[in-house]
């Protein structure tokens, strides 16, 4: 299922560099993730919450 990392990164007006600073990942981290590849729970959980989300939300940014 298409995960919406991408969508929402964008309405923050956020870059990939910003988003993978935050998260602590790699850019290349993000660019893989927005194009759907699967990534390990913790780097999801960083991922969630750099985008201001809680991880209650997990659903509204990685769709099961």
């Amino acid at each position: 299922m298409h995960n919406q990392v991408r969508e929402i990164r964008e309405a923050l007006l956020m870059s990939k560099a910003e988003l993978a600073r935050k998260a602590d990942v790699s850019p290349l981290t993000v660019t893989r993730i927005e194009r759907g590849y699967p990534c390990r729970m913790e780097t999801m959980r960083k991922i969630i919450l750099a985008l201001g989300y809680k991880l209650s939300d997990k659903t509204k940014v990685f769709p099961a």
